[in-house]
């Protein structure tokens, strides 16, 4: 543990960024996963729905850096194939 006061702030802040930054990646992979198990089943309406959220959350952590866009638009573009392959 640091001595200095800045030292132990920036520890505090990378700590609490870092818990933010977890909460947002998994709530990324559990809407993914939500769509992908509901394209599995076939449920064509929810999948729709799951999708735009899904596609939120990687915008999002694409926003905050934790993915690159380019991989947030590949995962988008995967989604949309799969759910238009269900819809078709």
């Amino acid at each position: 543990m640091p001595n200095i006061k800045s030292a132990i702030k920036r520890v505090n802040v990378s700590e609490s960024r870092r818990a933010q930054n977890i909460s947002v990646k998994s709530d990324m992979r559990t809407a993914i996963k939500k769509v992908e198990t509901l394209v599995v089943n076939n449920d064509v309406e929810n999948a729709k729905s799951a999708y735009i959220t899904a596609a939120q959350k990687l915008d999002k952590a694409a926003r905050k850096g934790l993915i690159h866009k380019n991989a947030a638009a590949r995962q988008k573009s995967r989604l949309a194939k799969k759910l238009n392959e269900v819809n078709a």
